[in-house]
């Protein structure tokens, strides 16, 4: 019984360290299609536009329609599918996942798969279209 106790007691440390150590995402590598994505998908959902604004092509800044900022992402989460580079322009295929709440069946919340679509300037991948929820326009200078 005191064995079967304290393995069950390994466990729960083991699962609290786990859990505790996680911490943020690793950064993917700079310069690669995957970063440029990880680094834009941040900064949106931490309300950073500025830092997402940098990260549009003028492509996307002259084709998105004058939105404003649009998203305002809050309890997303962005999963690496996969990435294809075709010469100066990439896809990162993406799962994007929201939801809320923890209920006792778990929360509500759905779950889709999109793409960025990105292109090289210079040595830098800049995203020239977006998953909907996660798209944001530079501000109009309208009056």
């Amino acid at each position: 019984m005191v064995g079967i106790l304290a393995f069950i007691a390994v466990l729960v440390v083991v699962a609290v360290i786990v859990v505790f150590t996680r911490g943020a995402p690793q950064p993917l590598d700079e310069g690669t299609p995957e970063r440029a994505v990880q680094e834009y998908a941040a900064a949106v959902i931490d309300g950073d536009h500025q830092a997402a604004q940098e990260l549009l092509s003028p492509t996307w800044t002259e084709d998105c329609g004058r939105m404003d900022y649009g998203a305002t992402a809050t309890n997303l989460r962005i999963t690496l599918v996969s990435t294809d580079i075709h010469g100066d322009t990439a896809t990162v295929a993406v799962l994007v996942g929201t939801g809320a709440g923890n209920g006792p069946f778990g929360g509500s919340g759905y779950e889709y798969e999109d793409a960025f679509q990105l292109e090289q300037h210079g040595d830098r991948w800049l995203i020239a279209a977006m998953p909907w929820d996660l798209s944001i326009c530079p501000p109009s200078d309208v009056s």
